[in-house]
Formats: C-alpha cells, structure tokens, sequence
C-alpha cells in the first residue's frame, strides 16, 4: 500500500455536491453533506441519477487516460451522483477522505478484505464476529489463498501473539454481536501500526454517532447501512471509508464483485442518514433506559449493556462520543423456552431479525443467528440459554419498558 503515491484528493464529489465544514457539528454535517445541489430545477434533495450510463466528453476521456474513471461520472457501476451522493456524507460523518457504497454490508465488508490482503496472507479476527464475517472468514478465505486465525478480540496479549510477518489485516468489530463486548481499538491500532498492519473496524452496531473509529487509529471503518445509518429497514446497503487509496483499492474490488448500489437505494440511504443524529440519541436513551430496568427485575439472570456499572469493557466509556447504540441482550430466568414466551408476548417490537431500524426488535440468538452452533459451542462465546437481543427503536422509553414489564411478569 505504501508504494501508492498518486496523489490523490478528497471525495469523489462534483462541484454540485454540498461539502460541509469539518467543525461543523455531526446533525448539521449528517443532513447537508454530500447533498446534490441541482443546477437545473435547484432541487432541496439529491435526484434520483436513475441511468445506467453518460454522455462522453473530454473530461470523461481524459479520465480513461489518467485512471480516475472513479471521479467522473461515465457509467453508473464506476460511480453516480447519487452515489457520490452518499459517500460523501458517509466520509463527513466518519472524518474519512473517501467513502465507498456497495450493495450489502456483506458487499463491503468481503470487497475490503480481498482488496486489502492478497495470496499468501494472514488476517486476524475474532470468534464472536457477525455471522457472515465468520463465514467469509472461515469458508472462503482459506480457498484464496488467505489464512486466518480467529482471537478473542479483547484480549490484546492473544491479539499479539497471533502477529506473524506475513499478518496483512486484522479485522474487527467496535461492539459485538450480541454480548455487546468491546475490543480495545486505540491499543489494537497501535499494535497494528507497530506489525505494518493494516486494521478495519466494523462500526455498524454503534454508527458515527457514537464512535470514530478512524479516530482511534483504524484505517479502514465499515458498516452495514442496511442498519442505523438508512434506519428504516426498507433497503440493504454497506458502506467503507478510510484514506482516498484505500478507498480506491476496494472501489475496483467492488467493481469486479459487482456490488455496485444503485439509484434508488441510494436516495433512500442519503435521506435515512439525514436523521440518524435524533435517531441514534433516542436509540442510546431507550436502551440504556430497558438495561437498567432489566438489571433489576426478578425474571432476568444476566444483562449485557454497556452503560451498567458491571460492564467489563470500561475503555469504550472514554471513547464512546454519545451512547452506547439501541442493543441490549439479556437472559430470562426460565432458558430458551421463556425467551420464546417473552418473544410471543411482547407488543411493541417486532420478533424479527436485524436491528438499528425506527422499530424495535427482538430476537433469539440460539434460533437465528448463531442457530448454526451446538450448545457447547454457543456457550463458549457466552450465548446462554435464554439469551434474548433486543434492539431498541426510537419509541417511548416508557411504552417499550410497560410491555417489557408486562411480557416478563407473564412467564
């Protein structure tokens, strides 16, 4: 990566794209950067670039002739304004030079790991990495010539000692799925930094919002947008940011998956991410609010929620910007059969996977997203019988905790 020197600028953004100060507060930045100003019909919000290709010019040309076919707009795989669109919010938000959107979180996050390592490589990850991850991981990297060793990723001496010298990346997540642990990020880039490690942060469960992990020192940070950032589980979309030459790096490897975002999906990502500041703060309240009342009531044996005073992981309070997301996971007293009661019980969330939508919803682990493990092997990542996930939406506190109360007072 080093022997990339083509200087490189911000974006790619047309002169019609809206760049907002850098000191500008996250709300402010979230709603106008990136935003298409029409020259045409002056149009508030971005169109909708709905054509799969451009009129030549001479500027498109001489794009072809320089390799920059990434900041023109030629044919809509390489790159559309309503794409740019997007990015460019994204980057604003994260303090990234450049922003890539694909087509799922699983898009960006297998087109960033290809382009990132090569044949011949190690990567490090953690056990309890989302499912997909841990599949990629696992099933198909080793067919490209990548191997892996799999860590508990908050342990940073089991970190270390899995350094070798052909490590290429290690791959992350800034809060897990769904025991809610943090791995120490500003100590892991460090080490990294010191091993000429590239390091890549999965950020979907907390967003912007609430935490930067470029800040911390990460070079490449990913979400599923399909979650807080669009908000309103209506689309599938994944987003990557970092420098302009990573950016570019996973662009092209984009480009040859496939998993190019297209117009619409777009437009209703940039309109999601214009309120995920207000969303995330009523996200952060309401579960913060269901943690702390679970923790007290009879029916529950166990709850994992950064905000409590038991909460092992205390590095993420010093840097956590806002809250901790809208997930809360607990277990009931009465194992997987009274969490399924508790699922049929309860009024206002919905029984369904995903999560960071308006919408609360609840789920089991055990019966959806680690149901592919045994007992045992759930157990030794910490999912217990019982083990509920509640991701909180942005309803009333008080609403969402009466029928908590109510559902568990019924088992």
């Amino acid at each position: 990566m080093n022997d990339l020197r083509r200087r490189r600028r911000e974006g790619p953004r047309s002169t019609h794209n809206n760049v907002v100060d850098a000191s500008a507060g996250a709300s402010t930045r979230a709603v106008h950067s990136g935003v298409y100003k029409d020259p045409v019909t002056g149009a508030v919000g971005t169109p909708i670039f709905q054509t799969s290709t451009f009129l030549l010019d001479e500027l498109s040309y001489a794009a072809f002739e320089r390799g920059a076919t990434r900041d023109v707009p030629i044919y809509s795989r390489y790159g559309n304004p309503s794409q740019w669109a997007v990015q460019e919010k994204v980057a604003a938000l994260e303090g990234a030079q450049s922003a890539v959107v694909t087509s799922s979180g699983m898009s960006a996050i297998a087109g960033t790991v290809y382009a990132l390592t090569n044949n011949g490589s190690h990567i490090i990850t953690a056990y309890d990495v989302y499912g997909g991850t841990y599949n990629l991981m696992r099933e198909d990297m080793p067919s490209a010539g990548r191997e892996v060793s799999f860590v508990d990723a908050t342990d940073l001496s089991a970190i270390a000692a899995a350094i070798r010298p052909e490590t290429q990346l290690m791959f992350f997540e800034s809060l897990t799925n769904p025991l809610l642990k943090a791995p120490p990020l500003r100590e892991i880039a460090a080490l990294a930094r010191q091993h000429n490690v590239l390091l890549v942060v999965d950020n979907t469960l907390l967003s912007p919002v609430n935490l930067r992990p470029l800040d911390l020192g990460a070079d490449v940070v990913l979400h599923s947008a399909t979650k807080y950032l669009n908000g309103h589980s209506d689309l599938t979309a994944g987003v990557v940011a970092g420098s302009r030459k990573y950016a570019d790096r996973i662009w092209a490897q984009i480009l040859r998956f496939g998993g190019t975002l297209e117009s619409f999906s777009c437009f209703l990502l940039e309109r999601g991410m214009k309120t995920l500041v207000p969303r995330m703060c009523a996200h952060n309240k309401n579960a913060t609010a269901l943690a702390r009342f679970l923790a007290d009531h009879q029916k529950v044996r166990a709850v994992y929620h950064p905000s409590l005073a038991d909460y092992p992981y205390r590095q993420l309070k010093d840097d956590v910007l806002d809250g901790y997301g809208g997930m809360v996971a607990f277990e009931v007293e009465g194992g997987d059969e009274d969490a399924l009661k508790f699922l049929d019980r309860v009024r206002v969330p919905c029984a369904a996977t995903s999560l960071g939508g308006v919408e609360s919803l609840v789920s089991m682990p055990a019966n959806t997203s680690h149901c592919s493990l045994t007992t045992s092997q759930r157990a030794a990542i910490g999912i217990n019988g019982g083990l509920i996930r509640y991701s909180a939406g942005i309803e009333n506190t008080e609403d969402l905790i009466a029928d908590t109360a109510r559902a568990l007072d019924s088992l």
